[in-house]
């Protein structure tokens, strides 16, 4: 079965965008998912198909109005899960993006000017989610960023099953730093032990930097893991390491 996005925007002509090209362009050709985009402006009633009124109480900036967004989220409700993207959205994680990835695919309402009323929110079961803490011009690209993290986790998409498993956050740490050949570039060598072949070895450094790095750049990580004690999958890219 086919993994099936919507995206709901004024703003149709942004997509598929980056999602066109590379693994997710690749797969989206195949099949493996399929992406389709809805106009909210076409759910407008009034003769100035106006999607928007000013904030209620006051204040700078338009609000989505919930009427023209219900009927356009009508549209194509079918039991997805209905993402709005927003800076008030619960952090967006890899562990739900596998649970986004594992079932039949996604609806994304991506807002603009000052967001949605809020009244939609609960009377449609839409989950707010958001990329990060910062604000953008609107939703399209937000939703993008959902698309490709949960595309890319789709049977297929990736070249092997175990290409993903000691990347960030999927084992409650950041990834391992990685290097490549030359051994020896403007003065800096890649550490003695990836040159060693001795894959046990390799699996204990990799997995003390990965706590290490994680300690110091996202010590956020290890309260919310508990100590983001587990070790990276075995097996993974396990191969003669030798420069």
């Amino acid at each position: 079965m086919t993994w099936a996005a919507t995206i709901l925007t004024l703003y149709p002509e942004m997509f598929p965008g980056p999602l066109g090209i590379s693994l997710a362009g690749k797969a989206l050709q195949d099949s493996i998912w399929a992406l389709n985009t809805v106009q909210i402006r076409d759910f407008a009633t009034d003769k100035h198909r106006s999607v928007d009124d000013t904030p209620a109480g006051g204040g700078a900036g338009m609000v989505l109005k919930p009427d023209v967004l219900a009927a356009a989220i009508d549209s194509v409700s079918d039991g997805r899960p209905i993402l709005a993207m927003t800076p008030r959205g619960t952090p967006l994680t890899q562990a739900r993006v596998r649970q986004l990835a594992a079932g039949e695919g996604v609806i994304l309402l991506s807002g603009r000017f000052e967001g949605f009323d809020e009244r939609i929110i609960e009377a449609r079961d839409v989950e707010s989610v958001s990329i990060g803490d910062y604000v953008l011009s609107g939703g399209e690209v937000a939703a993008m960023v959902v698309l490709d993290a949960c595309v890319r986790l789709l049977p297929g998409v990736m070249g092997a099953a175990s290409s993903g498993e000691e990347e960030s956050f999927e084992s409650g740490l950041l990834e391992y730093p990685h290097y490549t050949r030359p051994v020896t570039w403007e003065g800096r060598t890649i550490p003695e032990v990836l040159r060693s072949g001795d894959h046990a070895k390799i699996a204990a450094w990799r997995l003390e930097r990965a706590r290490e790095d994680t300690r110091l750049r996202r010590p956020d990580l290890i309260e919310r893991h508990g100590g983001a004690s587990q070790a990276p999958p075995s097996g993974a890219r396990r191969r003669d390491t030798k420069a």
